[in-house]
């Protein structure tokens, strides 16, 4: 799906009524964390600064790229990174996107597991002839950081959910955008 697909069936989900729901947005839980990430998407998609470095390495780009993104909706950290990555693909021609939903078929996360786990959003970026070029995600390094040293004290999932978000408005995208860079780099 194109990201204005991947838009659409984010805005239908929150605008079903509780009967009119899939699972797992049968569970009320799962409604209010995809109304939260739209409006940080949104917020991203208005607010969000891309470095110079990088928008040169992507402008440089010179030959056809599939930047394939796996996310979901529910996805916490989807919403700080999607907008990131839609926004560095509109500034080069040669870059097409492909969005995937990680719960539809055709399931590829299942080739691009995070320590066994199904962890997204998920980004590869595949050349041409298809070759895998660079792949990225879950979350940022120092993210992560935060998410280890949490679940190793057992902190409970509101906090959790808490302290990534402080991490995420505090960062502004500016490490996910340095990892990209190092990634991308060296790939154009």
């Amino acid at each position: 799906m194109t990201f204005q697909d991947y838009l659409r069936y984010f805005r239908t989900l929150i605008e079903k009524s509780n009967e009119e729901q899939t699972p797992p947005y049968d569970n009320p839980d799962y409604i209010e964390y995809t109304r939260m990430n739209w409006s940080r998407t949104n917020r991203w998609l208005k607010t969000g600064r891309l470095s110079e470095e990088l928008t040169q390495i992507i402008k440089s780009i010179d030959t056809p790229q599939t930047w394939i993104v796996i996310t979901e909706p529910w996805c916490g950290d989807a919403a700080h990174s999607v907008p990131f990555i839609h926004m560095l693909a509109e500034l080069n021609p040669l870059i097409t996107v492909e969005y995937e939903l990680r719960d539809s078929e055709p399931h590829r996360i299942n080739d691009y597991l995070t320590h066994g786990s199904k962890s997204i959003p998920k980004v590869i970026f595949k050349n041409a002839a298809g070759e895998d070029l660079a792949v990225w995600g879950p979350r940022p390094a120092g993210c992560q950081e935060v998410y280890a040293r949490l679940t190793a004290e057992k902190a409970d999932f509101e906090t959790v959910k808490t302290e990534i978000q402080k991490w995420y408005n505090a960062d502004k995208g500016v490490e996910m955008q340095e990892e990209l860079k190092e990634e991308l780099k060296n790939e154009k």
